[in-house]
């Protein structure tokens, strides 16, 4: 691919358990020499026994996630040459308190919220969200096809929740662009032109708020 550039520094990519986030980052980190930002989910020890059992393991396993993403983006985001290189992450920090509202009992998510409002503080919005929307069955499909052992007991039911908490974040006043695309089952790896339609639209420039686009 020839020497190309997006309008956009910091990227940041997400969407619901099998959206392809992770994917796309790599494809763009690749193509547009973007430096990348990974979540480190894999480390987190109790994550297993939270798809076995949400309810004695939801506080350990969203307080573990917070303590890993502020540190990974703390010691990413604060480097002097931060906006020198162009950065796409596939994660938001703020993903952390949508999964914990959707996990967390009610006096649980009163703590877990303040102290996320103290880590959060340090942390620059992104130039643009993108948002992958896909429907719950083809999400089930992709977490089948990749095979996590302790990922195949996520139910329709779960990944529907985590689906209402990001829309419930977009009906908020976001202060920066927003692109959720509805990619039904297109698979942008394996398909170039769907791919590139990506592209495409992250090639515009997008106001403030909320945008809904199908590719």
């Amino acid at each position: 691919m020839p020497e190309q550039k997006l309008p956009y520094k910091f990227i940041t990519i997400e969407g619901n358990i099998g959206a392809g986030k992770t994917t796309l980052t790599h494809m763009l980190s690749k193509d547009f020499n973007y430096k990348i930002i990974l979540e480190e989910f894999s480390d987190n020890p109790f994550l297993p026994f939270f798809y076995k059992n949400p309810e004695r393991y939801a506080f350990p396993v969203e307080l573990f996630f917070m303590a890993e993403r502020h540190k990974q983006l703390q010691e990413e985001l604060a480097k002097k040459d931060l906006f020198q290189q162009s950065v796409v992450a596939d994660y938001f920090f703020l993903k952390t308190l949508l999964f914990a509202k959707n996990n967390l009992n009610e006096e649980e998510y009163r703590l877990f919220q303040r102290l996320f409002d103290v880590l959060n503080l340090s942390f620059p919005a992104p130039d643009i969200l993108v948002y992958l929307h896909r429907p719950v069955e083809n999400l089930l499909q992709s977490i089948k096809v990749r095979g996590r052992a302790y990922e195949q007991v996520i139910k329709a039911e779960y990944l529907s929740e985590i689906q209402a908490a990001y829309f419930n974040f977009f009906k908020t006043d976001v202060n920066f662009p927003v692109l959720i695309i509805n990619l039904g089952v297109a698979d942008f790896l394996r398909e170039e032109a769907t791919y590139q339609r990506i592209i495409g639209l992250l090639n515009r420039e997008y106001e403030v708020g909320v945008h809904t686009l199908d590719l």
